[in-house]
């Protein structure tokens, strides 16, 4: 590259910091599927009422991006973040802590962690990060954050499933409350970037509302959301109703745990890859081939006997296409519209992906306890990901052309 990655020690800082929110806040997300079993037995919950609470925290999550995405365009990311794992802590403290049943349960672990992770997960942290980039090296830096993501899925399930068989399910949430407190510390790092740089001139005095008139009018936005629904759909009836659909296939224990931790593992993978291939290629293009190779993965898994080497099969090869829609998305928002209200725009695009994995959540649940099966949502993920495939084709990545302001 022409430039350099790392232009500053500020960079470095948001950067790093960025990672180790992404890596605590999506790792501790990502186990919650691992305790289906024990609000089963331990608070009389069914796969309903849990895929509702998952399927509620992913609605909220989607809300509050947005909102923090815009107090992260306003008074900085670091503010914004802190106060979500304040929520984090409060929703797991509600978990474990009680009241935790009935409708408080909702609230806990679907309103409040919800809510928190509309600040802490992903929107607001990659988000932030790319606005210390340019276009030319945004996707490979949003990638890296991606990528921390990764170290948390793979890392998570292994430490919660261990801490699960060893102490119980409520001292384990009691664990996480370390986490959340590393976390907070951590965000106040988050620091803005007192000037924003893209590749074509930015009006500086456009407003909010402006450009969110701007996003809603440009036909490739729309596309974006529409994409990154399926992403959310996906992913979530993966890492909520996985361990329940190995169980149910005779292959209890492990091989779930062994799944996320996989996924974890080889999303560092293609969460890079990817993150590099946006330098390279067109970001629309990528994507399009994202959600056919996720079509094509699960239909083999769902169709082929268990077996722990399907179970290292589709974790592995998931695990690369799972976070690795992040980059190339955020980056065709940024390349559109520019820098300055990215954090805003793009928890608006993460706001589709939730709608995503509230279904994602409540239809995998919900089809198990009327069929008594999975497979009719993952047929549902199949034919999502064939749409997926074909919308992002007529994206236009080119920036939006504007009157040049002088700065």
């Amino acid at each position: 590259m022409s430039e350099k990655f790392i232009s500053n020690r500020l960079t470095l800082i948001v950067l790093a910091s960025a990672c180790t929110v992404i890596l605590i806040s999506m790792g501790l997300r990502q186990t919650f599927g691992l305790f289906f079993q024990a609000f089963e037995e331990g608070l009389g919950v069914t796969r309903t009422e849990f895929g509702l609470a998952i399927g509620i925290q992913m609605i909220f999550w989607g809300i509050f991006a947005p909102i923090f995405g815009l107090l992260a365009d306003k008074f900085g990311g670091n503010k914004a973040v802190f106060i979500g794992f304040i929520i984090l802590g409060l929703g797991i403290y509600m978990i474990y802590s009680g009241p935790n049943t009935g409708i408080f349960f909702q609230i806990s672990l679907g309103v409040l962690v919800g809510t928190a992770l509309g600040a802490t997960a992903l929107a607001v942290p990659v988000s932030e990060v790319g606005k210390h980039f340019t276009d030319r090296n945004r996707t490979l830096a949003t990638g890296l954050v991606t990528a921390a993501a990764s170290v948390g899925y793979f890392l998570a399930p292994l430490f919660t499933k261990y801490s699960l068989g060893t102490v119980g399910w409520q001292e384990t949430f009691k664990f996480f409350m370390y986490f959340v407190l590393f976390g907070a510390i951590a965000s106040l790092f988050i620091l803005p970037n007192k000037k924003i740089s893209s590749n074509f001139n930015t009006v500086k005095e456009q407003t909010f509302i402006e450009s969110m008139k701007e996003a809603f009018s440009h036909r490739g936005y729309i596309l974006l959301l529409s994409g990154f629904f399926v992403c959310g759909f996906q992913i979530t009836l993966v890492g909520t109703h996985i361990p329940g659909y190995m169980q149910d296939r005779g292959m209890d224990g492990w091989p779930a745990t062994i799944i996320l931790a996989l996924i974890g593992l080889f999303n560092i993978v293609g969460t890079l890859g990817m993150g590099y291939l946006g330098t390279k290629y067109s970001k629309k293009i990528l994507l399009s081939l994202l959600y056919t190779s996720r079509a094509v993965i699960i239909a083999i898994f769902i169709f082929s006997p268990p077996s722990l080497g399907m179970s290292i099969f589709f974790g592995v090869t998931f695990g690369m296409v799972w976070l690795s829609t992040v980059p190339p998305t955020n980056g065709i928002v940024a390349q559109i519209f520019g820098t300055k209200y990215l954090s805003t725009l793009f928890g608006i695009v993460f706001l589709s992906h939730q709608v995503g994995s509230f279904l994602g959540a409540f239809l995998g649940g919900y089809f198990y306890d009327l069929y008594g099966s999975y497979d009719y949502a993952w047929y549902l993920a199949i034919v999502l990901s064939a749409f997926a495939a074909l919308v992002h084709l007529p994206i236009d990545e080119r920036p939006i052309a504007r009157s040049s302001i002088a700065s």
